[in-house]
Protein backbone atom coordinates (compact mmCIF):
# COMPACT_ATOMS: atom_id res chain seq x y z
CA UNK A 1 0.00 0.00 0.00
CA UNK A 2 1.69 3.30 -1.09
CA UNK A 3 1.64 6.30 0.61
CA UNK A 4 2.14 9.44 -0.97
CA UNK A 5 2.19 13.26 0.16
CA UNK A 6 -0.80 15.54 -1.56
CA UNK A 7 0.28 19.49 -2.31
CA UNK A 8 -3.10 21.44 -2.23
CA UNK A 9 -2.59 25.37 -1.85
CA UNK A 10 0.05 26.18 0.41
CA UNK A 11 -0.38 23.22 2.71
CA UNK A 12 1.09 19.69 2.51
CA UNK A 13 -0.15 16.92 3.98
CA UNK A 14 2.25 14.15 4.02
CA UNK A 15 2.17 10.31 4.66
CA UNK A 16 -1.49 9.81 2.49
CA UNK A 17 -2.01 6.12 2.16
CA UNK A 18 -3.69 4.84 -1.64
CA UNK A 19 -5.11 1.46 -1.29
CA UNK A 20 -4.82 0.20 -4.88
CA UNK A 21 -7.50 -2.53 -4.41
CA UNK A 22 -10.15 0.28 -4.61
CA UNK A 23 -10.66 2.80 -7.07
CA UNK A 24 -9.32 6.23 -7.10
CA UNK A 25 -12.73 8.03 -5.76
CA UNK A 26 -12.17 6.16 -2.24
CA UNK A 27 -8.66 8.62 -2.01
CA UNK A 28 -10.46 11.58 -3.17
CA UNK A 29 -13.02 10.59 -0.49
CA UNK A 30 -9.81 10.41 1.80
CA UNK A 31 -8.65 13.77 0.74
CA UNK A 32 -12.01 15.22 1.38
CA UNK A 33 -11.72 14.34 4.98
CA UNK A 34 -8.65 16.57 4.58
CA UNK A 35 -9.01 19.23 2.44
CA UNK A 36 -12.56 19.63 2.55
CA UNK A 37 -12.85 20.00 -1.11
CA UNK A 38 -15.55 17.59 -2.73
CA UNK A 39 -14.20 14.65 -4.86
CA UNK A 40 -16.36 16.05 -7.73
CA UNK A 41 -13.96 19.82 -7.52
CA UNK A 42 -10.83 17.61 -7.11
CA UNK A 43 -8.21 18.28 -10.12
CA UNK A 44 -5.20 15.09 -9.40
CA UNK A 45 -2.29 15.45 -11.67
CA UNK A 46 -0.44 12.10 -12.34
CA UNK A 47 0.46 10.44 -15.21
CA UNK A 48 -1.60 10.83 -18.17
CA UNK A 49 -3.27 13.72 -16.74
CA UNK A 50 -6.07 14.13 -14.42
CA UNK A 51 -7.06 11.21 -11.71
CA UNK A 52 -10.50 9.67 -13.12
CA UNK A 53 -12.72 8.48 -10.41
CA UNK A 54 -12.77 4.91 -12.06
CA UNK A 55 -8.90 4.11 -13.21
CA UNK A 56 -6.74 1.62 -12.57
CA UNK A 57 -3.71 2.27 -10.04
CA UNK A 58 -2.02 -0.01 -11.77
CA UNK A 59 -1.60 1.51 -14.72
CA UNK A 60 -0.80 4.74 -13.43
CA UNK A 61 2.47 3.69 -11.80
CA UNK A 62 2.10 5.71 -8.38
CA UNK A 63 5.10 4.69 -6.56
CA UNK A 64 5.57 5.05 -2.71
CA UNK A 65 7.02 8.60 -1.51
CA UNK A 66 5.73 10.36 -4.52
CA UNK A 67 4.70 13.87 -4.43
CA UNK A 68 0.82 14.72 -5.93
CA UNK A 69 -0.46 18.04 -6.57
CA UNK A 70 -4.42 19.11 -6.07
CA UNK A 71 -6.76 21.93 -7.17
CA UNK A 72 -9.82 22.61 -6.13
CA UNK A 73 -11.95 25.05 -3.88
CA UNK A 74 -13.33 23.82 -0.41
CA UNK A 75 -16.84 24.39 1.14
CA UNK A 76 -17.61 26.79 3.25
CA UNK A 77 -17.22 25.14 6.60
CA UNK A 78 -20.37 25.01 8.28
CA UNK A 79 -20.99 26.71 11.49
CA UNK A 80 -22.23 25.64 14.46
CA UNK A 81 -25.69 26.91 15.27
CA UNK A 82 -25.73 30.57 17.81
CA UNK A 83 -28.42 29.22 19.52
CA UNK A 84 -29.43 25.30 20.28
CA UNK A 85 -33.14 23.87 19.06
CA UNK A 86 -35.92 25.51 20.54
CA UNK A 87 -38.71 22.60 21.12
CA UNK A 88 -42.58 24.29 21.48
CA UNK A 89 -43.46 22.77 24.70
CA UNK A 90 -40.19 24.97 26.10
CA UNK A 91 -41.78 28.56 24.40
CA UNK A 92 -43.46 30.84 26.22
CA UNK A 93 -47.38 30.34 26.32
CA UNK A 94 -47.80 33.13 24.32
CA UNK A 95 -45.63 32.15 21.52
CA UNK A 96 -46.96 28.97 21.42
CA UNK A 97 -50.12 29.79 20.82
CA UNK A 98 -48.85 31.95 17.60
CA UNK A 99 -46.49 28.79 16.51
CA UNK A 100 -49.98 26.02 16.62
CA UNK A 101 -51.55 29.02 14.94
CA UNK A 102 -55.30 29.15 17.07
CA UNK A 103 -56.12 29.99 20.78
CA UNK A 104 -56.84 27.90 23.35
CA UNK A 105 -60.35 26.22 24.48
CA UNK A 106 -62.66 27.31 27.31
CA UNK A 107 -63.12 24.56 30.28
CA UNK A 108 -66.54 23.79 30.58
CA UNK A 109 -67.64 24.68 34.25
CA UNK A 110 -71.02 22.69 34.01
CA UNK A 111 -73.02 23.12 31.01
CA UNK A 112 -71.11 26.51 30.14
CA UNK A 113 -71.06 25.24 26.34
CA UNK A 114 -73.64 28.08 25.63
CA UNK A 115 -71.18 30.39 26.98
CA UNK A 116 -67.87 28.69 25.73
CA UNK A 117 -68.70 29.07 22.19
CA UNK A 118 -70.29 32.54 22.07
CA UNK A 119 -67.08 33.65 23.87
CA UNK A 120 -65.20 32.02 20.67
CA UNK A 121 -67.18 33.42 18.13
CA UNK A 122 -66.98 36.81 19.30
CA UNK A 123 -63.21 36.43 20.11
CA UNK A 124 -62.20 35.96 16.28
CA UNK A 125 -63.30 40.02 15.63
CA UNK A 126 -59.95 41.59 15.78
CA UNK A 127 -62.17 45.15 15.88
CA UNK A 128 -63.97 43.81 19.21
CA UNK A 129 -60.32 42.40 20.58
CA UNK A 130 -59.15 46.20 19.57
CA UNK A 131 -61.96 48.38 21.23
CA UNK A 132 -61.52 45.79 24.79
CA UNK A 133 -57.43 46.55 25.01
CA UNK A 134 -58.63 49.95 24.65
CA UNK A 135 -61.14 50.22 26.70
CA UNK A 136 -60.43 52.31 30.21
CA UNK A 137 -60.34 50.35 33.90
CA UNK A 138 -62.28 53.11 35.40
CA UNK A 139 -66.29 53.11 34.62
CA UNK A 140 -67.80 56.15 33.17
CA UNK A 141 -71.12 57.57 34.90
CA UNK A 142 -73.32 56.64 32.59
CA UNK A 143 -72.62 53.09 32.49
CA UNK A 144 -73.90 50.85 35.31
CA UNK A 145 -71.50 48.64 37.51
CA UNK A 146 -72.68 45.21 36.33
CA UNK A 147 -72.33 46.62 32.47
CA UNK A 148 -68.38 47.84 33.14
CA UNK A 149 -67.92 44.38 35.50
CA UNK A 150 -68.96 42.15 32.34
CA UNK A 151 -66.50 44.21 29.47
CA UNK A 152 -64.10 44.19 31.94
CA UNK A 153 -64.42 40.19 32.28
CA UNK A 154 -64.82 40.24 29.06
CA UNK A 155 -61.55 41.76 28.12
CA UNK A 156 -59.57 39.44 30.65
CA UNK A 157 -60.40 36.36 29.25
CA UNK A 158 -59.80 37.49 25.75
CA UNK A 159 -56.50 38.16 26.77
CA UNK A 160 -56.12 35.09 28.79
CA UNK A 161 -57.30 33.43 25.03
CA UNK A 162 -54.59 34.99 23.19
CA UNK A 163 -52.01 34.36 25.72
CA UNK A 164 -52.30 30.44 26.11
CA UNK A 165 -52.46 26.90 24.81
CA UNK A 166 -53.82 24.63 27.32
CA UNK A 167 -57.42 25.31 28.41
CA UNK A 168 -58.72 28.17 30.30
CA UNK A 169 -61.22 28.54 32.93
CA UNK A 170 -63.64 31.27 32.50
CA UNK A 171 -64.89 31.10 35.92
CA UNK A 172 -64.25 34.98 36.69
CA UNK A 173 -66.18 35.98 33.22
CA UNK A 174 -69.12 33.29 34.32
CA UNK A 175 -69.60 34.37 37.48
CA UNK A 176 -69.54 38.31 36.20
CA UNK A 177 -71.92 37.31 33.45
CA UNK A 178 -74.45 35.70 36.11
CA UNK A 179 -74.04 38.54 38.20
CA UNK A 180 -75.45 40.59 35.53
CA UNK A 181 -78.06 38.15 33.98
CA UNK A 182 -79.39 36.23 36.86
CA UNK A 183 -81.04 33.96 33.99
CA UNK A 184 -77.84 31.84 33.42
CA UNK A 185 -77.70 30.94 36.88
CA UNK A 186 -80.35 28.66 37.22
CA UNK A 187 -79.83 25.62 39.16
CA UNK A 188 -81.79 22.11 38.59
CA UNK A 189 -80.93 19.39 41.30
CA UNK A 190 -78.26 21.34 42.37
CA UNK A 191 -76.68 21.58 39.18
CA UNK A 192 -76.09 24.96 36.34
CA UNK A 193 -78.83 24.02 33.85
CA UNK A 194 -78.15 24.63 30.08
CA UNK A 195 -78.85 27.88 28.46
CA UNK A 196 -79.89 29.33 24.60
CA UNK A 197 -76.55 30.25 23.65
CA UNK A 198 -78.55 33.24 21.49
CA UNK A 199 -79.68 34.20 24.50
CA UNK A 200 -76.28 34.91 25.55
CA UNK A 201 -74.86 36.19 22.71
CA UNK A 202 -77.53 38.66 22.62
CA UNK A 203 -77.45 39.76 26.28
CA UNK A 204 -73.69 39.94 25.45
CA UNK A 205 -73.89 42.30 22.68
CA UNK A 206 -76.23 44.34 24.08
CA UNK A 207 -73.77 44.70 27.15
CA UNK A 208 -70.89 45.64 24.85
CA UNK A 209 -72.58 47.64 22.38
CA UNK A 210 -74.83 50.41 21.07
CA UNK A 211 -78.03 49.75 19.29
CA UNK A 212 -77.19 49.48 15.34
CA UNK A 213 -79.59 51.05 12.85
CA UNK A 214 -80.64 48.25 10.61
CA UNK A 215 -84.25 47.34 9.17
CA UNK A 216 -86.78 49.95 8.53
CA UNK A 217 -90.17 48.64 8.31
CA UNK A 218 -92.91 49.65 6.25
CA UNK A 219 -96.22 48.98 7.84
CA UNK A 220 -99.09 48.78 5.34
CA UNK A 221 -102.48 48.25 5.87
CA UNK A 222 -104.52 45.97 3.40
CA UNK A 223 -108.00 46.75 4.32
CA UNK A 224 -107.92 50.69 4.29
CA UNK A 225 -104.61 51.31 2.35
CA UNK A 226 -102.65 53.23 5.33
CA UNK A 227 -99.23 53.01 5.27
CA UNK A 228 -96.57 53.81 7.54
CA UNK A 229 -92.74 53.80 7.98
CA UNK A 230 -90.57 52.74 11.34
CA UNK A 231 -87.71 52.39 12.46
CA UNK A 232 -85.97 49.87 15.22
CA UNK A 233 -82.70 48.37 15.90
CA UNK A 234 -82.08 44.69 16.22
CA UNK A 235 -78.82 42.41 17.26
CA UNK A 236 -79.44 39.98 14.53
CA UNK A 237 -81.02 39.06 11.63
CA UNK A 238 -83.87 35.96 11.82
CA UNK A 239 -83.99 33.68 9.66
CA UNK A 240 -87.40 32.29 9.28
CA UNK A 241 -87.52 28.36 8.98
CA UNK A 242 -90.89 27.38 6.99
CA UNK A 243 -91.76 23.97 4.73
CA UNK A 244 -90.68 26.69 1.93
CA UNK A 245 -87.40 27.86 3.64
CA UNK A 246 -84.21 25.60 2.38
CA UNK A 247 -81.81 28.34 1.86
CA UNK A 248 -80.51 31.03 4.04
CA UNK A 249 -81.75 33.89 2.09
CA UNK A 250 -84.94 32.55 1.93
CA UNK A 251 -85.45 32.56 5.40
CA UNK A 252 -84.19 36.14 5.38
CA UNK A 253 -86.39 37.35 3.37
CA UNK A 254 -89.63 35.42 4.77
CA UNK A 255 -88.17 36.90 8.48
CA UNK A 256 -88.78 40.56 6.95
CA UNK A 257 -91.95 40.34 6.22
CA UNK A 258 -94.68 39.64 9.32
CA UNK A 259 -98.74 40.30 10.24
CA UNK A 260 -99.43 42.49 13.17
CA UNK A 261 -102.74 43.95 14.20
CA UNK A 262 -103.10 47.55 15.57
CA UNK A 263 -105.70 50.08 15.21
CA UNK A 264 -106.51 52.21 11.85
CA UNK A 265 -107.29 56.17 12.53
CA UNK A 266 -109.29 55.17 9.28
CA UNK A 267 -110.96 52.42 10.10
CA UNK A 268 -111.95 53.55 13.51
CA UNK A 269 -110.85 50.07 14.55
CA UNK A 270 -107.98 47.20 14.75
CA UNK A 271 -106.57 45.88 11.60
CA UNK A 272 -104.12 43.75 9.62
CA UNK A 273 -101.21 45.04 8.63
CA UNK A 274 -98.18 43.86 6.88
CA UNK A 275 -95.09 44.81 7.98
CA UNK A 276 -92.07 44.80 5.31
CA UNK A 277 -88.64 45.26 6.20
CA UNK A 278 -86.02 46.61 4.61
CA UNK A 279 -82.25 47.32 5.93
CA UNK A 280 -80.81 50.68 6.42
CA UNK A 281 -77.43 50.73 7.28
CA UNK A 282 -75.46 47.04 7.13
CA UNK A 283 -72.71 46.76 9.93
CA UNK A 284 -68.66 45.33 9.85
CA UNK A 285 -69.50 42.01 11.07
CA UNK A 286 -73.65 40.18 10.59
CA UNK A 287 -75.06 37.95 12.88
CA UNK A 288 -77.66 35.83 11.48
CA UNK A 289 -79.70 33.51 13.79
CA UNK A 290 -81.82 29.99 12.57
CA UNK A 291 -84.79 30.68 14.20
CA UNK A 292 -84.68 26.92 15.01
CA UNK A 293 -86.56 27.04 18.81
CA UNK A 294 -90.05 27.24 19.49
CA UNK A 295 -92.38 26.60 22.66
CA UNK A 296 -93.93 23.20 22.13
CA UNK A 297 -97.02 23.45 24.86
CA UNK A 298 -97.45 19.46 24.42
CA UNK A 299 -93.85 19.33 26.49
CA UNK A 300 -94.16 22.90 27.88
CA UNK A 301 -90.29 23.13 26.77
CA UNK A 302 -88.52 24.84 23.77
CA UNK A 303 -88.92 22.57 20.69
CA UNK A 304 -86.21 22.61 17.77
CA UNK A 305 -87.05 22.27 13.97
CA UNK A 306 -84.33 19.79 12.45
CA UNK A 307 -85.35 20.90 8.77
CA UNK A 308 -81.71 21.24 6.38
CA UNK A 309 -81.12 24.70 5.80
CA UNK A 310 -78.21 25.66 3.68
CA UNK A 311 -76.18 28.63 4.31
CA UNK A 312 -73.39 30.23 1.74
CA UNK A 313 -69.84 31.05 2.49
CA UNK A 314 -70.42 34.06 1.28
CA UNK A 315 -73.97 35.84 1.18
CA UNK A 316 -75.01 39.05 -0.57
CA UNK A 317 -77.58 40.83 1.17
CA UNK A 318 -77.94 43.79 -1.53
CA UNK A 319 -81.73 42.67 -2.30
CA UNK A 320 -82.50 43.09 1.30
CA UNK A 321 -81.44 46.79 1.73
CA UNK A 322 -83.64 49.80 1.53
CA UNK A 323 -83.66 51.97 -2.21
CA UNK A 324 -81.27 54.59 -0.25
CA UNK A 325 -79.04 52.02 0.84
CA UNK A 326 -78.76 49.96 -2.54
CA UNK A 327 -78.08 52.95 -4.04
CA UNK A 328 -75.22 53.83 -2.02
CA UNK A 329 -74.05 50.05 -2.38
CA UNK A 330 -73.61 50.56 -6.29
CA UNK A 331 -70.32 52.39 -6.48
CA UNK A 332 -68.26 50.16 -4.17
CA UNK A 333 -69.76 47.08 -6.09
CA UNK A 334 -68.94 48.39 -9.03
CA UNK A 335 -65.40 48.54 -8.10
CA UNK A 336 -65.74 45.34 -5.97
CA UNK A 337 -66.57 43.37 -9.01
CA UNK A 338 -63.62 45.20 -10.86
CA UNK A 339 -61.00 43.77 -8.72
CA UNK A 340 -61.97 40.19 -8.72
CA UNK A 341 -62.54 40.40 -12.65
CA UNK A 342 -58.67 41.09 -12.79
CA UNK A 343 -57.59 38.80 -10.13
CA UNK A 344 -59.35 36.33 -12.75
CA UNK A 345 -57.47 38.17 -15.74
CA UNK A 346 -60.83 39.44 -17.16
CA UNK A 347 -60.74 42.75 -18.88
CA UNK A 348 -63.17 44.91 -17.33
CA UNK A 349 -65.81 46.93 -19.48
CA UNK A 350 -64.65 50.80 -20.86
CA UNK A 351 -67.43 52.09 -18.94
CA UNK A 352 -66.89 50.85 -15.45
CA UNK A 353 -63.55 51.44 -16.15
CA UNK A 354 -64.14 54.86 -17.37
CA UNK A 355 -66.51 55.53 -13.94
CA UNK A 356 -64.24 54.79 -11.17
CA UNK A 357 -62.95 58.07 -10.70
CA UNK A 358 -66.56 59.71 -11.07
CA UNK A 359 -67.75 56.88 -8.81
CA UNK A 360 -64.77 58.21 -6.21
CA UNK A 361 -65.72 61.69 -6.79
CA UNK A 362 -69.08 61.59 -6.22
CA UNK A 363 -68.70 59.39 -2.73
CA UNK A 364 -66.09 62.23 -2.05
CA UNK A 365 -69.38 64.65 -2.44
CA UNK A 366 -71.22 62.88 -0.39
CA UNK A 367 -69.46 62.31 2.26
CA UNK A 368 -68.48 58.77 4.24
CA UNK A 369 -71.67 57.28 4.43
CA UNK A 370 -72.72 55.21 7.81
CA UNK A 371 -75.53 53.94 6.21
CA UNK A 372 -72.98 52.04 3.66
CA UNK A 373 -70.32 51.35 6.43
CA UNK A 374 -71.32 51.02 10.10
CA UNK A 375 -68.23 49.73 11.91
CA UNK A 376 -70.42 48.05 13.82
CA UNK A 377 -71.23 44.15 14.50
CA UNK A 378 -74.95 43.29 14.06
CA UNK A 379 -75.59 45.61 17.21
CA UNK A 380 -72.00 45.43 17.89
CA UNK A 381 -70.02 48.95 17.85
CA UNK A 382 -66.92 47.89 18.10
CA UNK A 383 -65.42 50.84 19.79
CA UNK A 384 -63.56 52.79 17.54
CA UNK A 385 -64.34 55.26 14.34
CA UNK A 386 -65.37 54.00 10.93
CA UNK A 387 -62.89 53.74 8.65
CA UNK A 388 -64.08 56.27 6.57
CA UNK A 389 -61.76 54.97 3.38
CA UNK A 390 -63.11 51.44 3.08
CA UNK A 391 -66.86 50.99 1.98
CA UNK A 392 -69.22 47.82 2.56
CA UNK A 393 -70.56 46.01 -0.67
CA UNK A 394 -73.28 44.46 0.90
CA UNK A 395 -71.29 41.11 0.61
CA UNK A 396 -70.34 39.40 3.41
CA UNK A 397 -67.84 36.39 4.11
CA UNK A 398 -68.86 33.57 6.50
CA UNK A 399 -65.83 33.62 9.23
CA UNK A 400 -68.08 31.94 12.65
CA UNK A 401 -70.59 29.33 13.08
CA UNK A 402 -72.11 28.60 16.28
CA UNK A 403 -74.04 24.85 16.09
CA UNK A 404 -76.21 23.18 18.41
CA UNK A 405 -76.66 19.25 18.65
CA UNK A 406 -80.20 18.05 20.38
CA UNK A 407 -83.78 18.58 20.87
CA UNK A 408 -84.03 21.20 22.84
CA UNK A 409 -82.73 24.89 23.30
CA UNK A 410 -82.50 24.19 27.11
CA UNK A 411 -80.36 20.51 26.69
CA UNK A 412 -77.91 18.79 23.90
CA UNK A 413 -74.70 20.92 23.19
CA UNK A 414 -73.01 23.96 21.82
CA UNK A 415 -70.10 24.46 19.41
CA UNK A 416 -68.02 27.14 17.60
CA UNK A 417 -66.55 26.46 14.64
CA UNK A 418 -64.20 29.59 13.89
CA UNK A 419 -62.26 30.86 10.89
CA UNK A 420 -59.01 32.27 11.96
CA UNK A 421 -56.54 34.73 9.74
CA UNK A 422 -54.50 32.53 8.41
CA UNK A 423 -57.93 30.97 6.79
CA UNK A 424 -57.56 27.44 8.29
CA UNK A 425 -61.34 26.45 10.03
CA UNK A 426 -61.01 25.58 13.77
CA UNK A 427 -63.77 23.70 15.66
CA UNK A 428 -64.09 24.90 19.70
CA UNK A 429 -65.61 22.57 21.07
CA UNK A 430 -65.23 23.22 24.96
CA UNK A 431 -61.46 22.76 25.39
CA UNK A 432 -60.83 21.11 22.41
CA UNK A 433 -59.74 22.71 19.76
CA UNK A 434 -60.00 20.85 16.35
CA UNK A 435 -58.71 21.72 12.95
CA UNK A 436 -61.84 21.29 10.40
CA UNK A 437 -61.78 21.57 6.55
CA UNK A 438 -64.14 24.47 4.83
CA UNK A 439 -65.63 22.70 2.67
CA UNK A 440 -67.05 20.33 5.87
CA UNK A 441 -68.33 24.01 7.77
CA UNK A 442 -71.78 24.47 5.18
CA UNK A 443 -72.81 20.64 6.03
CA UNK A 444 -73.79 22.28 9.11
CA UNK A 445 -77.29 22.73 8.21
CA UNK A 446 -79.29 20.60 9.60
CA UNK A 447 -81.83 18.01 8.84
CA UNK A 448 -80.69 14.80 11.60
CA UNK A 449 -79.33 14.96 15.23
CA UNK A 450 -76.23 16.33 14.27
CA UNK A 451 -74.63 20.01 14.72
CA UNK A 452 -76.57 22.13 13.07
CA UNK A 453 -75.73 26.29 12.39
CA UNK A 454 -77.79 27.88 15.16
CA UNK A 455 -75.96 31.36 14.66
CA UNK A 456 -73.96 32.28 11.95
CA UNK A 457 -71.18 35.53 11.42
CA UNK A 458 -70.53 36.98 8.26
CA UNK A 459 -67.72 39.52 8.14
CA UNK A 460 -68.50 42.53 5.59
CA UNK A 461 -66.49 42.76 2.45
CA UNK A 462 -65.21 46.20 1.53
CA UNK A 463 -62.94 48.36 -0.69
CA UNK A 464 -61.10 51.71 -0.56
CA UNK A 465 -62.89 54.52 -1.80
Amino acid sequence: MPTVSVKWQKEVFPKVEIDTSLPPYVFKCQLFDLTGVPPERQKIMVKGGLLKDDADWATLGVKDGQKLMMMGTADEIVKAPEKGPVFMEDLPEEEQAVAVGYTAGLLNLGNTCYMNSTIQCLHSVPELKSALTMYPSERSRDLDPKSHMLTAATRELFDELDKSVKPVAPMKFWTVLRNKFPQFGQLHNGLWMQQDAEECWTQLLYTLSQSLRTPSPRVHCQESGEESSETESVYALKCHISQEVNHLHEGLRHGLKSELEKASPILGRSAIYLKESRINALPRYLTVQFVRFFWKRESNQKAKILRKVDYPLELDVYDLCSDDLQKKLEAPRRILREEEGKKLGLKAKENISGSKDNDVKMSDAEGPSNEGGESSKAGLEEGGASDKEAQLTGIYDLVAVLTHKGRSADSGHYVAWVKQESGKWIEYDDDSPIPQREEDITKLSGGGDWHMAYICMYKARSVPM
